[in-house]
């Protein structure tokens, strides 16, 4: 390939590369963000049930008397 040739090619391809790029349009669109609801259920059931199991713990635990320490003479 003789060097004048070269320079023809490669401006072709600059003159290419440009032509072919400016077909190309990029469209954005705004982003809107909107609030996010969360509705949180508390299951009361398992609550209560909770609730009382650890409530007959702790009326045992004070009818229970805790042992007195050991002295020496």
């Amino acid at each position: 390939m003789t060097p004048r040739l070269r320079v023809f090619a490669s401006c072709l391809a600059v003159v290419a590369a440009g032509l072919g790029s400016g077909c190309v349009s990029v469209r954005t669109e705004p982003i809107e963000v909107k609030p996010i609801h969360i509705t949180v259920d508390v299951n009361v059931k398992v609550e209560r049930a909770l609730e009382d199991f650890f409530g007959d713990l702790d009326a045992q635990s004070k009818s229970l008397t805790a042992p007195k320490p050991e002295t020496k003479p």
